[in-house]
């Protein structure tokens, strides 16, 4: 199965979170944060949304940070996505 995103929906694979402090302190999985930062897995197509033009500018393999409490969780197979808004990204990660 595929997730195909419409008008300015984003989808996104969220990055894995930090097991380790940097002091060194393993962390159990309830207490480690929700990264706010994921690769963009797939793009919707923009146009005309909301009576605006949307212009979408990121890309698939993009790695981006977004808004804490963005987006729709989405579980197909064993993955998880996340389900944004562009609007909800708020930059680009480059290296």
């Amino acid at each position: 199965m595929k997730l195909v995103p419409l008008g300015d929906k984003v989808v996104l694979k969220q990055l894995e979170a930090e097991e380790t402090t940097k002091s060194g302190i393993v962390l159990p999985g309830q207490a480690q944060e929700k990264p706010q930062q994921a690769e963009v897995i797939a793009v919707g197509p923009g146009g005309v949304v909301d009576g605006k033009e949307v212009t979408m500018q990121v890309k698939v393999g993009d790695k981006v940070i977004y808004t804490k409490y963005a987006g729709t969780d989405v579980k197909l197979g064993n993955e998880e996505y996340i389900i944004v808004r562009q609007n909800d990204i708020v930059a680009i990660v480059e290296d």
